[in-house]
């Protein structure tokens, strides 16, 4: 499909450089070949002006940069006189077959392109007099200009060849990485849910046999549903996520005090923490206030408190902070643990990825930190991570409002 969607973008780009390129190169061809032709006319115009002169005919040579002849046709057909530029003087018989071949023509002014001339012919009370002049230069000119034209149309062509497919690969990148992530995230999606019911289907099939002890039903009974809630929290994450990448989150935006939030977020984990003796500190400013949903700010909170205690070193010290820095707030998680690796630091934000496996049988499923982020660019907030000195820190920055406004409800 991307090799399709790259020849279909490759092909457009060239149709559309060539199309510009014959409009160009046309305008320029007939842009010069009016002006040839407008400067040769006026030269022509002279010349008979000149000619019509009473006084002596004027030295045409000193003036006039263009081969050219003048003919005097009698009222009988008769060729009179005849003015010239050329050095040598041309046979009489050409004279008479130029004459007859401009007389013969509809047209006052046109071209003889067997002879390479172009005439001008005008009827007085004493005959017609006609003016020709050599246009070799001329069409020797525009010929180049053809030559030049495709020349560089074909250079241009290659280049913008090149050009369009480089082009085609950086424009379909992004595609290509969509197309790669969806049917990683299929994979993966799949893989998690294999787990669980293969362990539902085994427990299922035990309970089946006849001869199963009550001890082993209860506990194939505990196992589906263990399971069973490990499902229903993939799934829930799954939607969750879908709602934010569709823009369908149900979002109702208030003002919303982010230190209190933050304070009440942390209750419900002192226990959690406290069982696996972590020391929990909070330092929040008074004051801060956002406009957003409290209950997927509150979401983004439990998110980073749960990891924070899931991959914490024993006996630990995990510090949240939050200031103020200008018109944004920034909150900060931190909890001592691995160092995460540069790439790491990268992926974790990508669907299903952990950078622990073994996570992944204790209800991580690699979504939240995914789940984080989109609800944060919904807020027009961002998060990232960074790995020092053996202290890993997530922080969270959204835009603050003023304090002291009104609470009313907000428009997103």
């Amino acid at each position: 499909m991307l090799k399709k969607l790259r020849r279909q973008f490759v092909c457009f780009t060239m149709i559309v450089v060539t199309v510009l390129l014959c409009v160009v190169f046309g305008l320029v061809y007939h842009s010069t070949k009016v002006s040839l032709e407008h400067n040769s006319l006026q030269l022509m115009g002279q010349l008979l002006d000149d000619f019509r002169r009473p006084e002596p005919y004027p030295d045409h040579h000193n003036k006039i940069q263009l081969p050219y002849f003048i003919l005097q046709i009698d009222l009988e057909g008769n060729i009179d006189t005849y003015a010239s530029s050329y050095s040598e003087p041309a046979d009489a018989d050409f004279f008479h077959k130029v004459a007859q071949e401009a007389l013969a023509s509809p047209k006052k002014v046109g071209i003889l392109n067997e002879h390479h001339l172009r005439f001008s012919r005008e009827s007085g009370p004493g005959g017609i007099t006609i003016v020709f002049a050599d246009i070799s230069s001329e069409q020797a000119t525009l010929r180049g200009l053809i030559t030049n034209c495709v020349f560089i149309g074909i250079v241009c062509l290659l280049a913008f060849w090149g050009l369009s497919f480089l082009l085609a690969w950086w424009g379909t990148k992004p595609v290509e990485e969509a197309w790669s992530q969806q049917k990683q995230f299929v994979a993966d999606a799949s893989h998690e849910l294999k787990t669980p019911l293969t362990v539902i289907l085994t427990n299922a099939e035990l309970l089946q046999t006849p001869q199963l002890s009550p001890d082993a039903r209860n506990q194939c009974a505990s196992n589906i549903l263990t399971m069973t809630h490990q499902m229903r929290g993939l799934v829930e994450s799954l939607l969750e996520l879908a709602r934010v990448d569709n823009g369908t989150l149900k979002t109702h935006f208030v003002e919303v005090e982010l230190g209190q939030l933050v304070q009440d977020s942390v209750l419900p984990f002192e226990p959690v923490y406290f069982e696996r003796n972590l020391n929990l500190s909070v330092h929040t400013e008074d004051g801060i206030f956002v406009s957003g949903s409290e209950n997927h700010l509150r979401q983004v909170l439990e998110i980073l408190l749960d990891n924070a205690q899931k991959y914490s070193s024993d006996c630990g010290s995990v510090g949240i902070r939050l200031t103020r820095q200008g018109g944004h707030c920034l909150l900060s998680v931190s909890n001592p643990g691995d160092p995460i690796s540069k790439e790491d630091l990268e992926n974790i934000f990508k669907r299903f990825y952990r950078v622990d496996k073994a996570r992944s049988m204790n209800h991580s499923y690699g979504l939240g930190l995914p789940i984080a982020r989109g609800i944060l660019q919904v807020h027009g907030g961002k998060i990232w991570a960074e790995s020092e000195g053996g202290i890993n820190t997530f922080y969270v920055q959204l835009p603050c409002l003023n304090p002291g406004k009104d609470k009313t409800s907000v428009s997103p």
